[in-house]
């Protein structure tokens, strides 16, 4: 049985993971699990963890880190109730030797005792706010992905890990723009303010109408292009580094957790 977008969206966290799990639903996740933090995702062998947490550390703002799992263990306890990182993600992308190899509905068949799994703030969480302050979300309205993009932005490297910016974009009335910016902020672990608003050529995007992930969103007269750092920024790195496997999540579909939006960023930068 297939369960609709529209049917989860105001259910809670907790089923939306369900019909996940359950292989019912496989959709984006933006609009979901309003209240609660939403995670990018990126699974690696241990022997890569450091570098990778290295990374995080060095790139707080597109990659901020919001759990890591033991090794071995798909548990993700710190991040909810009952949540197996092989199952409770909509749909996942597997690299090998930095190549995107497949995209896989369930990962418990490639799941190895040596995994590590990283989650990392994503910008879905401070939409729900947004949307509280009545600002318009195209993507949202429309039921799409949110448009994403390589910049010219570069990461600070750690390990094997490096590469450019991801970022995503919402256009916003251009009187509004300061306060989206606003709200966004207070969300330090969902990527915080933008990076940047207005020319995306100023960034290094060269056509808006092309998102390298997601899909294609109008910018209307009298808005404005408005770009937030992304945690599709790993799988670039991730590229960069080409590990023998890694698995991530697809973009756009995140795995909801149990964490409120509203929770304190760790000082994982000390």
């Amino acid at each position: 049985m297939t369960i609709t977008y529209q049917h989860l969206k105001d259910g809670s966290a907790a089923e939306a993971r369900a019909a996940i799990r359950a292989g019912q639903y496989q959709g984006h996740t933006a609009g979901l699990g309003s209240g609660v933090l939403q995670a990018n995702l990126a699974i690696m062998p241990e022997k890569y963890a450091l570098d990778f947490m290295r990374f995080c550390q060095r790139n707080p703002k597109p990659c901020p880190l919001t759990g890591v799992s033991d090794t071995g263990n798909p548990m993700m306890a710190t991040l909810g109730q009952d949540i197996d990182i092989r199952t409770d993600v909509p749909a996942y992308n597997v690299y090998r030797d930095g190549k995107l190899a497949e995209t896989v509905t369930d990962i418990q068949a490639l799941w190895q005792d040596d995994f590590v799994a990283f989650a990392l703030g994503c910008s879905f969480t401070f939409e729900h706010a947004l949307q509280r302050a009545g600002l318009p979300l195209w993507h949202v309205e429309n039921n799409t992905t949110v448009p994403m993009f390589r910049t010219g932005i570069d990461t600070v490297p750690a390990g094997p890990f490096s590469g450019k910016m991801v970022v995503s974009m919402r256009a916003l009335p251009q009187d509004r723009v300061e306060q989206a910016a606003g709200i966004s902020r207070r969300y330090p672990l969902a990527h915080g303010a933008p990076v940047h608003w207005g020319d995306p050529a100023e960034i290094g995007i060269q056509d808006i109408t092309r998102p390298d992930w997601g899909d294609a969103a109008l910018v209307g007269a009298g808005e404005t292009p408005v770009f937030w750092a992304c945690g599709v920024t790993p799988q670039v790195a991730i590229e960069t580094a080409a590990l023998p496997l890694c698995i991530t999540h697809k973009p756009g579909h995140m795995l909801i957790t149990d964490v409120s939006e509203n929770a304190e960023v760790p000082d994982y930068r000390t």
